[in-house]
C-alpha cells in the first residue's frame, strides 16, 4: 500500500531532488498543479484511456501508470478517446505494432478535434530503435514515448512535454536502477501481481524480449515481501509473482536466493491465501523448486510450463536448452509430487525448419503430458531475431493445418479433463460479476480454471467452496456450497 504522505512531504518550491523516487514524486505534484488548471478551464475533469497490449509484466506497469496519472487528476475511462491517451505497447509479435499504427492513424483525427489531447506510446515496441524512428517521422502528433526500462518516469517526462509543448522522446538502452515506492492501482482489491524479477536472459531465438526488456534484475527479497505484506493488509488474498522467467530469480543479487526460497518465505506471509507465479522456464525448474511448490500449501495448483515444440532438433534451433525428454521428465517429477496439478503451455507451430515428424513430436508430447489448456501460436518472424533469418520457412497452408490439428487435440483432452471434474466441491475465489449474464458471478478454482455460478455480489473477493456441476469445455458451470 503506497503512503501518499511521503509523497506530500516534498517540496515543490525547490529544485527537482536528484533521488529517485523523489524526484517522480516532485514531478507528479508539479502535473497535478497543471492537471487542476487545465480541468477548470475545460469545466470537467480530465480522462485517461490507459491500453495495455502484451503480458502480465505490461499489465503491472499499466497498473502503476494508471495509479500515477490518478494522483496527478486524470480520471480512467474504458473509451478509446481521452484528454489523454496511452498506450502500453507489446512487441512479441509484429502484427501488434501494426495494430498499434492503425489506432494511432485513429487518434489522428481525433486530436484534430482536441489539439489539447495528449497521446504517449510505451512499452515494449518503443525499445525498437526501428520503431521509434518510425514514430518520430510519420505520427509527429505522438506526445510522448518512452520504453520498458523508464516506466517509473512518467511524471517526470508528461511535466516536461507540457512546458516545452513539444514531443518527449526518452528510451533508454538499458535500466539504470529499479524504482520502488511509487502509487500503484490494482484491477481487483483482492488480487493483484507483484514484480520479483526484470528482463531475460535466455535468448530463445525466435523472442524480441531480451533485447526490449534488458537483462535479468531480480528485486530485493525484503523489497518483495514488504510489498507483498502491504498488499495483503490492504485486503488482498492472491498474488502472482511475475517475472520473464521467475525460476531464475536471484542470481543477479548480491547476496543469493533462489525462486524455492523466496516461495517459501512468501508462502509464510499471515492473511495471504493463494500464490501463483509465471513465467517458469524448463531449462530452470529445479527439484528445489518442485519440493517448494509442494510443501507450500498456499501455492496454487497450476503451472504454466512452456514447451514451444515437442521435438528436440527445434528445441535446440529455438535455443531453448531442454530436450523432449528433459521435459517429459520434469512432467512426471512434478507429478510425483503433485498428482492433481493442472499443467497449461505455450506451442509454436510452424518454426522454421519444422517437418511433418517434428510436429508429430509436438503432438505426442500434448498427447502424453495431457495440458489443461494451451497457448498456440503460428510462428511469425520477429525482425531482429535468429529466427527471422532463418532458412526453411514453412508454408503457411501447411502451417494452418498442423495448427487446426494441434487445437483439436488440445481441445479434446481440455474436454475430457475438465469433465472428470464434475462432481467434486473445490474451493473458488469469486472475482467478478458474468459480464454475460448478470445473475452469475464467475470464479477461478486453484488449477486457474473458470467457474459460472448463481452467487451473492457479496462474495466477490472470497474463497468459497463450489461444487462443478456441468463442464463446458474449458469453463464450468457450478453452484456455491
Amino acid at each position: 500500500m503506497f503512503d501518499y504522505k511521503r509523497l506530500e512531504l516534498v517540496d515543490i518550491g525547490k529544485e527537482a531532488p536528484e533521488k529517485e523516487p523523489e524526484r517522480q514524486y516532485y514531478f507528479m505534484k508539479k502535473c497535478k498543479i497543471w492537471a487542476e488548471e487545465e480541468a477548470a478551464r475545460n469545466g470537467r475533469p480530465l480522462t485517461v484511456s490507459v491500453q495495455t497490449l502484451g503480458c502480465q509484466m505490461n499489465a503491472k506497469d499499466s497498473e502503476k501508470m494508471s495509479a500515477v496519472l490518478e494522483y496527478i487528476g486524470y480520471q480512467e475511462t474504458e473509451e478509446p478517446v481521452a484528454d489523454f491517451v496511452l498506450y502500453n505497447t507489446c512487441t512479441v509479435r509484429e502484427n501488434a505494432n501494426l495494430k498499434i499504427y492503425g489506432r494511432l492513424g485513429y487518434l489522428k483525427n481525433q486530436k484534430k478535434k482536441n489539439p489539447s489531447m495528449k497521446i504517449a506510446l510505451c512499452g515494449c515496441m518503443m525499445q525498437e530503435e526501428d520503431e521509434v524512428e518510425n514514430v518520430r517521422k510519420s505520427y509527429p502528433f505522438v506526445d510522448l514515448v518512452f520504453g520498458t526500462h523508464n516506466i517509473y518516469k512518467l511524471a517526470e517526462l508528461l511535466y516536461t512535454q507540457i512546458q516545452s509543448d513539444r514531443p518527449v522522446m526518452d528510451v533508454w538502452q538499458e535500466a539504470k536502477e529499479i524504482v520502488e515506492d511509487l502509487p500503484g492501482k490494482r484491477k481487483y482489491p483482492f488480487k493483484t501481481g507483484v514484480n520479483i524479477m526484470f528482463g531475460c536472459n535466455n535468448f530463445c531465438s525466435y523472442c524480441i524480449v531480451p533485447y526490449v526488456r534488458g537483462r535479468e534484475r531480480s528485486r530485493e527479497p525484503e523489497d518483495i515481501l514488504e510489498e507483498i505484506r502491504g498488499l495483503v493488509a490492504d485486503g488482498v488474498v492472491e498474488i502472482m509473482l511475475l517475472g520473464q522467467n521467475v525460476n531464475s530469480y536471484g542470481k543477479t543479487l548480491e547476496k543469493k536466493m533462489t525462486f524455492a526460497e523466496l516461495l517459501r518465505e512468501v508462502n509464510k506471509i499471515e492473511g495471504l491465501e493463494r500464490i501463483r507465479f509465471m513465467t517458469s522456464h524448463p531449462k530452470d525448474l529445479s527439484e528445489d523448486l518442485m519440493d517448494a511448490m509442494k510443501e507450500c500449501g498456499k501455492v496454487c495448483a497450476h503451472l504454466h510450463l512452456p514447451l514451444q515444440s515437442g521435438s528436440s532438433r527445434i528445441l535446440e534451433k529455438m535455443n531453448r536448452h531442454y530436450t523432449k525428454e528433459g521435459y517429459l521428465e520434469l512432467v512426471d517429477k512434478l507429478r510425483q509430487r503433485m498428482p492433481g496439478i493442472s499443467l497449461t503451455t505455450d506451442i509454436i507451430v510452424g518454426f522454421p525448419g519444422e517437418t511433418e515428424e517434428d510436429f508429430e513430436e509436438t503432438l505426442d508430447v500434448v498427447k502424453k503430458v495431457r495440458y489443461d489448456s494451451a497457448y498456440t501460436f503460428i510462428y511469425s518472424k520477429r525482425s531482429g531475431t535468429p529466427a527471422a533469418a532463418m532458412d526453411e520457412q514453412v508454408p503457411q497452408e501447411v502451417v494452418k493445418k498442423r495448427f487446426d490439428r494441434l487445437l483439436k487435440t488440445i481441445q479434446k483432452i481440455s474436454a475430457e479433463i475438465t469433465a472428470e471434474r464434475v462432481g467434486q466441491t473445490v474451493p473458488v475465489l469469486m472475482e467478478e460479476v458474468n459480464s454475460q449474464d448478470a445473475s452469475l458471478i464467475t470464479g477461478r478454482l486453484s488449477n486457474n480454471e473458470v467457474v459460472h455460478c448463481s452467487g451473492s455480489r457479496n462474495l466477490i473477493g472470497k474463497i468459497v467452496p463450489v461444487k462443478l456441476t456441468e463442464s463446458k469445455g474449458f469453463y464450468y458451470m457450478g453452484e456455491v456450497q
